[in-house]
């Protein structure tokens, strides 16, 4: 994913934040930026993972970046709704 430029970043960062914040429940907790951060974060994740399994991220294009963004996103908000969760 650092094959692509800072602004595909926060394109494809938004929108997959904003997907896996819908499928996560958490869309009306999180504005744009919140949005923009969770799937640039995620993107981090998700390509460092697939990285452990020796896949090439960076030269897959823009619709695997994506779905990588995306799937490291829902795994970012499962981590953080398992340690804000009241008991």
């Amino acid at each position: 994913m650092l094959g692509i430029g800072i602004v595909a970043w926060i394109i494809i960062g938004g929108l997959a934040g904003w997907i896996a914040s819908k499928i996560k429940g958490t869309d009306a907790q999180q504005g744009l930026l919140l949005n923009i951060v969770v799937g640039v974060i995620g993107g981090l994740l998700g390509g460092w993972a697939l990285s452990l399994f020796g896949v090439d991220v960076e030269s897959a294009g823009w619709f695997f970046s994506f779905l990588t963004c995306l799937v490291g996103a829902v795994i970012l908000l499962s981590i953080v709704q398992a340690f804000t969760r009241k008991k």
